[in-house]
């Protein structure tokens, strides 16, 4: 049986990387990335879903392997099913990317249309909000980027045209 993630999975990370790029090639304020390698130490390495880097943190962390070997600002993990999966997100690699120094971290729910938000405070993330698709998103970290919570999701929840 495939490892792969659903197809919505994948169609989200497209979009949440299509509306970060998009900003990012807007405003020269950075890159955003599907599934960078993100390398914290030798034996301590993740391929997040989705993250964008600002310029300055972009120069550090980018090396010539193709990978970063420094905390992204924003870091996206779209939930899979299965308790496992979101243990991953939600306990693991919370800490993890608390640890190394990652600004903010969305944990997405295609199928709840839910966006949580983690925001670094006294050198922690905590659960800063959670948004839903009527919710704007906003961030300290990424000025001036502003979208729907619903466009996230518009890839997999569009009516299809009658026959």
């Amino acid at each position: 049986m495939s490892k792969q993630p659903h197809k919505h999975h994948q169609l989200v990370c497209g979009r949440v990387w299509m509306l970060l790029q998009t900003w990012a090639l807007q405003t020269g304020a950075g890159e955003a990335v599907i599934a960078p390698g993100l390398i914290f130490t030798e034996d301590n390495d993740v391929a997040p879903d989705v993250t964008w880097m600002s310029q300055q943190r972009l120069m550090t962390a980018d090396q010539e392997d193709g990978k970063y070997h420094a905390a992204p600002d924003l870091v996206v993990e779209v939930l899979s099913p299965g308790g496992t999966n979101e243990r991953r997100d939600r306990e693991f690699k919370l800490w993890l990317y608390s640890r190394h120094g990652v600004l903010e971290y969305w944990i997405i729910s295609w199928i709840e249309q839910r966006l949580e938000i983690y925001r670094r405070e006294a050198g922690q993330l905590k659960l800063h909000s959670t948004l839903y698709k009527t919710d704007t998103v906003q961030s300290p970290h990424l000025p001036g980027f502003t979208c729907q919570v619903s466009q996230f999701f518009e890839d997999i929840f569009r009516r299809k045209p009658a026959p």
